[in-house]
């Protein structure tokens, strides 16, 4: 594993606005960072991410399995108890999900080590998915690469694949929230990929979603919404208005209310407790009094916290590194610190696709901090030996 620096293609920003990618700079500062590469072994993608992937995606289904069944484990997640029966049904009735993401801290050698799980309503999906293969594409090419670089890369295929197979013969609507431009250009991504393979599809802001008297969710034009991606977490819509609706509902939601149990980082001791001693898992349990300071070489982390919002961390020799954020009064956990590598001033995230059951290709993310947040950098990565 190493990163290499190059040469920017002159027209990388012209090509991504033309492809709707604009996001790309947020706030003046690059997101999109292709001023240098990250380059793996084939053997360290297969063995130490691929492989990893796979069999935690495994492990969190069988979790998932135990947890749906048992409403002590349900509210160990802070799930609350009146959606504890949808959440089974989705699970039980086989209800079906598209998309999931693991973050690892990983230098190149040993296990790679799970931080987290974003199972629900995962970003960074298009530039992994689409743009950072364009780019891989371009630079050989232009001869900027060797003709035989290859990238850990399947997610756009494997997405096609998972629409074509849910063969909705009904409009499906997209939705995100009104001003978030990196949530509606992941949004418009998988619609794209939706009508590829011949599916009617409609975005809907939604603020806009509205719920009929008899229980019917619909658009601005009163129009039935009968499958519904919204790019919005559960444990939201769990206190908002209109999620006590849902359940008798008859549009079907995509991820799944099954995916709830995934999304909060509650699951990370659960993990621990069914795999103890697994090489790619770190030790986690229940913080019982989050007021203590963060013991050392351990992580602080609130179960909803989003882009490094509220964590807290300790280094063997004593450094703290922490992180303003809105989620100061949610249940927390705590986690073995697993330092992620440092190239130059930047600290390294690894984040690892799984489409439907299977795992799909990396993203990787830099930040200036040991906690990665929303101002991140996104750079592509290559295979060569």
């Amino acid at each position: 594993m190493k990163k290499i620096h190059c040469a920017e293609r002159h027209d990388w920003k012209q090509t991504a606005d033309s492809l709707g990618f604009l996001f790309h700079t947020i706030d003046g500062e690059p997101y999109w960072d292709e001023s240098a590469y990250y380059q793996f072994t084939l053997e360290q993608i297969e063995r130490d991410l691929e492989d990893p992937t796979t069999e935690i995606h495994d492990m969190c289904m069988d979790l998932v399995a135990r947890v749906v069944q048992n409403e002590e484990l349900l509210e160990r997640l802070s799930i609350p108890a009146p959606f504890f029966d949808m959440i089974r049904t989705s699970w039980l009735e086989g209800h079906p999900h598209l998309y999931g993401r693991m973050d690892f801290s990983y230098n190149g050698n040993g296990p790679a080590k799970l931080l987290e799980l974003n199972y629900d309503t995962p970003t960074s999906l298009y530039e992994a998915a689409a743009f950072q293969w364009g780019w891989l594409e371009q630079c050989i090419e232009r001869g900027l690469l060797p003709k035989h670089a290859d990238q850990f890369n399947s997610i756009d295929t494997k997405l096609h694949q998972a629409f074509a197979q849910l063969q909705l013969n009904q409009p499906f609507y997209f939705a995100s929230m009104k001003d978030s431009i990196e949530d509606k250009g992941t949004t418009d991504y998988l619609r794209l990929v939706a009508e590829k393979v011949g599916i009617e599809s409609r975005h809907i802001d939604i603020e806009d979603i509205g719920l009929t008297s008899e229980g019917r969710f619909v658009d601005l034009e009163d129009r039935w919404i009968p499958h519904l991606f919204k790019l919005h977490a559960w444990e939201f819509i769990f206190h908002e208005p209109f999620g006590a609706a849902i359940a008798q509902s008859d549009t079907q939601f995509f991820e799944p209310a099954w995916k709830a149990i995934l999304s909060n980082k509650g699951i990370l001791p659960l993990l621990w407790e069914f795999n103890k001693g697994h090489p790619n898992l770190l030790a986690s349990h229940l913080d019982t009094d989050p007021d203590k300071a963060v013991p050392k070489g351990w992580v602080r982390k609130p179960f909803f916290s989003r882009e490094g919002a509220n964590i807290e961390l300790q280094t063997a020799d004593g450094l703290i590194v922490k992180e303003d954020g809105p989620y100061t009064d949610a249940p927390f956990i705590l986690q073995e610190f697993a330092p992620l590598p440092r190239f130059g001033d930047s600290y390294t995230l690894i984040g690892s696709w799984v489409i439907a059951d299977q795992a799909a290709g990396i993203g990787v993310r830099e930040d200036n901090s040991l906690i990665t947040k929303d101002s991140s950098r996104f750079l592509p990565h290559l295979i060569l030996d």
